[in-house]
């Protein structure tokens, strides 16, 4: 919780403001019974009606002067507490921007999406009720014993044993419930887990006719929070009925005492009466502090999972700091006798290559393996390809081959575990992000559109395209009939992710929001799996004919998308089982001979 207190420094005012304007409250309250003591030992007793009627607005002053402090708290509070949460879901977004993929996958989005929602929120809540009360409840509870030690000691002794006793009672639950309601929000991790797929596969569920069986899920894992709900939740509501007893048996046991001062001269009617009250409102106090320890609890709890996302570090480092890292992994791995040019061509990642090669290159995977977090085995495995500019490549495999795996590292959504991946001849790693995403374009398999407009879409490709670009774009897509038929055009509304679209109408939307980018490198990951084959033969007709050296990236499972490729990359299982081009890879290439015969009969 430490660590997110620095969202609260531009609120220093509030978080001083509200607890000082409690404590006036506390202290105008702890006045009550000593002027309630008054009126029945002088007002009462010697029937004097001007005492009653002076003490009677004394307290009326009290009240408004308390009511007036508290509401003055309430607001510094209230602003304080919202202030922190704004600040702390920002900061909290913006780091989990930083995460690459590899994080993400590891965390998952259920996580990420409780820790910006409910957990933030446990927190803002705790913060709140901190501010008000944290300071209060204790200050009402040894002011009263204070008080009533300067009523009468041997009362107040009664006091002094109580006010520990319930310390240890609440204090002790809290210790219990703390780690408990870790696990209440892991359980809550696993309902919204189960929520999220449903509603995202909800089409598939009914596909499948599995509603029934997702239900029953559902209902396991929601009973499992309840459960574990309740469990906890029996604990703290053991903290009322516990401080009930406390408190009532104290009252009891100062009720006789203050009966034999009584006797005895000792103390006066009026303050027993004060001293009763002063015990009841260590009670109201305590049963306020209680709740609130709960409270703050599980907002303890949710600011350790909260704080562990932040402590969640990239494992990806853009520009120098990559860029020095790989320069000195790569030179270690060389022994000491390694000359200066050698060194430099190192450096360069351009070993073996030719001057007139090296400034030819638009990407090379140079021994490239990739592992994924956590799996057993590697995805690739020594991939060795060199692409020149403007050359199209087509990469095809059987389901679970490897081909998103491939072309992901070249925007660098995945880092390599061994090997290099280099883009004009430079270590992807080396460059920023912005200045590598800049370079490359990728339309991956799941066509994503966000809510808002088709011209707002697209304008996350460059957002300076102007109309006329937005409309080439839109035409090499092949997507300008049906966006002009559409009321409004470019202003037409899209839905979130796209769902008043047709899958082909999506992906041709999305190849359009790449290309408006005018990238370098494009990558189509299957984006036209979607399309008929006229439709998809007129989109790479109108790549091809995309101006500059654009380098393309054709990722599909139809022969027919890759076979005018200047080259095609042939994976299986992870490794490359043929390279060379369509007529070479037909000769040579049992894997591809396969793909290929299996849509199209041998003449």
């Amino acid at each position: 919780m430490r660590k997110l207190l620095v969202y609260l420094k531009d609120y220093k005012k509030e978080t001083v403001l509200a607890p000082l304007f409690k404590m006036l409250e506390a202290t105008f309250e702890l006045f009550v019974p000593f002027v309630m003591a008054d009126i029945i030992d002088h007002g009462i007793r010697e029937a004097d009606n001007g005492i009653v009627l002076r003490s009677g607005l004394i307290l009326v002053a009290l009240g408004l002067i308390g009511l007036l402090c508290s509401v003055t708290a309430q607001y510094f509070a209230a602003k304080a507490a919202v202030g922190f949460s704004t600040k702390l879901k920002h900061a909290l977004f913006d780091h989990i921007q930083t995460l690459s993929f590899t994080e993400i996958d590891t965390l998952g989005t259920s996580t990420l999406i409780t820790r910006m929602t409910s957990d933030v929120n446990q927190v803002q809540n705790g913060v709140n009720m901190v501010l008000r009360l944290f300071l209060r409840s204790p200050f009402i509870v040894f002011g009263a014993m204070i008080m009533a030690f300067f009523i009468d000691v041997k009362a107040a002794l009664i006091f002094a044993v109580t006010i520990p006793l319930l310390a240890v009672v609440v204090f002790g639950i809290m210790m219990i419930t703390m780690p408990l309601y870790k696990k209440v929000q892991a359980g809550l991790d696993a309902v919204l887990l189960a929520t999220r797929e449903n509603l995202t596969g909800a089409r598939v569920i009914r596909a499948f006719h599995k509603e029934t069986e997702e239900t029953r899920r559902f209902h396991e894992k929601n009973a499992a929070l309840a459960d574990m709900q309740l469990f906890v939740g029996k604990l703290s509501a053991l903290t009322n009925p516990v401080t009930y007893i406390i408190v009532n048996a104290a009252t009891i046991l100062l009720l006789y005492t203050g009966a034999v001062r009584v006797d005895e001269a000792s103390i006066s009617q009026g303050q027993v009466v004060a001293l009763v009250n002063y015990m009841s409102q260590i009670l109201v106090e305590l049963v306020k502090l209680a709740n609130l320890i709960i409270l703050i609890t599980k907002a303890l709890a949710c600011a350790n999972r909260i704080e562990s996302i932040f402590e969640v570090e990239s494992s990806m480092q853009w520009g120098e700091k990559a860029d020095s890292t790989v320069e000195k992994d790569s030179l270690s791995t060389k022994k000491e006798g390694l000359l200066a040019e050698e060194k430099a061509d190192l450096r360069a990642g351009k070993e073996g290559l030719s001057e007139s090669e090296k400034t030819d290159l638009a990407v090379e995977f140079d021994h490239v393996h990739l592992t994924y977090a956590g799996a057993g085995a590697e995805s690739l495995s020594d991939i060795h390809i060199r692409v020149k500019k403007g050359q199209t490549v087509g990469v095809i495999g059987g389901t679970g081959s490897g081909k998103s795996s491939l072309v992901n590292m070249i925007p660098r959504f995945y880092d390599a575990t061994k090997g290099t991946v280099r883009i004009d001849g430079r270590d992807v790693k080396s460059y920023e992000m912005e200045e590598l995403r800049e370079k490359v374009g990728i339309v991956l398999q799941r066509a994503v559109l966000f809510r808002g407009t088709i011209r707002e879409n697209l304008l996350w490709g460059r957002k300076d395209a102007s109309d006329a670009e937005l409309w080439d774009a839109l035409t090499r897509a092949q997507a300008k009939e049906f966006v002009e038929a559409k009321e409004g055009g470019l202003d037409a509304p899209v839905a979130q992710e796209g769902r008043n679209l047709s899958g082909g109408q999506r992906q041709r939307l999305t190849i359009a929001r790449a290309l408006v980018g005018k990238p370098e490198i494009l990558i189509l990951d299957d984006s036209a799996s979607a399309l008929d084959y006229a439709t998809e033969a007129a989109l790479r007709s109108a790549i091809r004919e995309l101006p500059g050296d654009t380098t393309v990236f054709i990722v599909s499972q139809r022969a027919s998308s890759i076979r005018h490729a200047d080259q095609i990359v042939v994976l299986e299982d992870g490794e490359m089982a043929g390279l060379g081009t369509h007529e070479e890879l037909l000769a040579g290439c049992e894997v591809y001979q396969e793909i290929y015969y299996s849509q199209y009969p041998k003449e």
